[in-house]
């Protein structure tokens, strides 16, 4: 396009030397005055373009004329325009947050993460991180936050009040009752494998009995205990269990409420973190930890990687299926995105500018030139031709005006 545009100009110029060597010669040929307008206007309109493309990039020539090489020339003025210009029209708050509501981004990333392969994949590149993340946790850093963070908190617990909580937790509704059934269970269990030495400890304590009626006592003993178990297995309203369950809710208020309790609870805790920070078990358990997650995480049937892959790919469907909870994090995001753009938007605009400051004046100059090349020459081309016809038009203009 620059060899047209420039050929285009030594066609026009050729026309107009022509013109003026036959006007010469030939005065009467009348029609050449009128390609002759054409011609000089098509010159001057072709060298104007050209001068005015030229001195955007570099000086005509290498000539210091003011004003030419307009890019390279204020390179630093126009970083900084470009940074506040971008600042002002496109990291605008509400350009952005207006931008992002229509989009419901909440549900498009549910909904893909709710594809298997998709969940998979995001869960190998967590899993695939986590023997990084442990290798680098350094024993000092595990000791220190058991120091000033874990210990501190469990020293504080009221093991005893927690406790009973728990086993408040665990009688609501009844949940203790298969716990019971498993423990009349095991007792069977034992009475039966340990009759032996029940005979000998019973034989030891009455000494002056026979050994078949201490047989016979015994096994009376054994058969109505194991009868006594199976009642109480078979009937949930049986006195036993009820004194069961009122044993174990006077055990809960104690827990709760006795002082002795509590006290024994806190010195068991002491005692519990004494020996655990005397036998080094953070490292311990680090270590552990660290082993085993690594070990999984190399294997195919990687129970760590189907994990992730589950929770993240249930957490896609949930989240898809519930509006209410799209709403929370789509207003949470665009709250995110708001913050974010009025706390970096500066700095974002500071980095345009320091980038294009950076950049090699004439290199980009050049670059710039040849991105938009055509378009340029393509000026010179029109300048070229919509001049040669003002030119024409001008000539015909003077002649009515002469005549």
């Amino acid at each position: 396009m620059h060899r047209t545009a420039t050929s285009l100009l030594a066609v026009v110029f050729a026309v107009l030397l022509a013109c003026a060597f036959l006007q010469a010669k030939y005065p009467w040929l009348a029609g050449l005055s009128w390609l002759r307008a054409f011609a000089e206007a098509g010159t001057v309109g072709a060298i104007a373009d050209w001068y005015a493309v030229v001195a955007l990039f570099r000086r005509p020539f290498g000539l210091p004329v003011p004003h030419s090489a307009i890019i390279p020339q204020n390179q630093q003025r126009i970083a900084e325009s470009l940074g506040k210009f971008v600042e002002a029209n496109f990291l605008a708050p509400e350009l952005i947050t207006g931008r992002l509501s229509g989009h419901n981004a909440a549900q498009a990333l549910a909904l893909w993460l709710a594809e298997p392969r998709n969940s998979r994949a995001v869960g190998d590149v967590v899993a695939d991180s986590l023997p990084r993340l442990l290798n680098g946790i350094d024993d000092t850093q595990v000791d220190q936050f058991f120091e000033r963070v874990a210990m501190p908190q469990l020293r504080t617990l009221d093991v005893s009040r927690a406790i009973g909580e728990v086993l408040e937790v665990l009688t609501e509704g009844n949940h203790h009752q298969p716990l019971l059934d498993r423990g009349l269970a095991g007792l069977e269990q034992w009475l039966a494998a340990n009759v032996d030495l029940i005979k000998a400890k019973f034989s030891e304590a009455s000494r002056y009995t026979p050994a078949p009626l201490d047989a016979y006592i015994v096994r009376k003993f054994v058969e109505g205990i194991v009868a006594l178990l199976h009642e109480v297995a078979a009937s949930r309203e049986h006195a036993l269990r009820h004194q069961f369950d009122a044993a174990v809710q006077d055990l809960i208020v104690q827990l709760q409420r006795s002082p002795v309790y509590r006290r024994f609870g806190r010195s068991l805790m002491r005692d519990c973190l004494r020996h655990f920070r005397n036998e080094a078990y953070a490292q311990r358990l680090l270590d552990h930890v660290r082993a085993r997650v690594i070990a999984d995480v190399e294997r195919d049937d990687s129970i760590v990687r189907g994990a992730l892959a589950g929770v993240l790919a249930t957490l896609g469907k949930s989240v898809s299926e519930e509006s209410a909870i799209q709403h929370k994090l789509n207003v949470w995001w665009l709250e995110l995105a708001r913050e974010l753009v009025v706390r970096y938007r500066h700095r974002l605009s500071a980095l345009i500018t320091d980038v294009v400051k950076g950049w090699n004046a004439q290199e980009v100059s050049s670059k710039i030139e040849a991105e938009i090349g055509r378009d340029l020459q393509y000026v010179r081309i029109n300048g070229t031709l919509v001049g040669g016809m003002v030119g024409v038009f001008l000539h015909g203009l003077a002649l009515v005006i002469v005549t």
